[in-house]
């Protein structure tokens, strides 16, 4: 995947969620971010809504808040809160940041996305970067509508559990060297303590997505199919 503006901030050490974040630019891992070992993301950002490119319905279409390309200034151009783009293809970057200086140590938190993306936007952030990305969508806090429970696209990026995938163990089968990556989160903050548990798999992976689970991010993989 193509990187937008900077590497993403880092990359989880190992396969499982404890480990230490690497602010460093290294290598470019799959999605774009510095990657050691893992593909998983180390930002920061927070909760979220709606469809997630699963094949999931959404219950109708909503207007974009703002487009997919600019810098927002918060609290200006585009007010805190929980945003949703969808039908990404290689080459969507997303960053939040703490001032406009265009530093790499000015970035709170960002994402090289395939699929779609939910990121939160705060109050105590400056600025909201955003290239070739789909329209931005508000999001609620609540989740609403009705997953799908059949096959969950192995590239579709963030899905809010409840609303883009039902709570249950999934099984994504033929994946190769460690390019099917998977994230449980609590949160849609980015951060490595937004990450209940993770994976880099090759073969089967196998996972259960919980019901208290607010996202599961799926990248690489093979699709997913409900077990249980």
């Amino acid at each position: 995947m193509g990187i937008k503006g900077k590497i993403a901030l880092g990359a989880v050490v190992g396969v499982v969620v404890i480990g230490a974040v690497s602010t460093a630019g290294g290598g470019d891992g799959k999605d774009g971010r510095t990657d050691t070992a893992d593909k998983g993301s180390a930002s920061s950002g927070q909760h979220s809504d709606d469809k997630g490119g699963s094949g999931t319905k959404d219950k109708e279409d909503k207007a974009p808040a703002f487009d997919g390309d600019g810098s927002y200034v918060v609290g200006r151009d585009i007010q805190p809160g929980t945003y949703k783009s969808t039908g990404n293809s290689d080459g969507c970057y997303w960053e939040r940041a703490k001032d406009a200086s265009g530093e790499f140590e000015s970035i709170l938190a960002n994402d090289n996305v395939t699929g779609t993306s939910y990121v939160t936007v705060k109050a105590g952030d400056k600025l909201f970067k955003t290239n070739d990305c789909k329209g931005w969508e508000t999001v609620g806090g609540k989740p609403s509508g009705a997953p799908d429970t059949r096959k969950i696209g192995g590239d579709a990026g963030m899905l809010r559990v409840g609303v883009d995938i039902a709570p249950g163990t999934y099984k994504s089968t033929g994946n190769k060297d460690d390019e099917c990556y998977w994230e449980r989160t609590k949160d849609a903050l980015h951060s490595l303590e937004s990450i209940a548990a993770n994976d880099n798999v090759t073969g089967t992976a196998v996972v259960t997505v919980a019901a208290g689970d607010a996202y599961f991010k799926t990248t690489g993989c093979k699709d997913w199919t409900k077990s249980s």
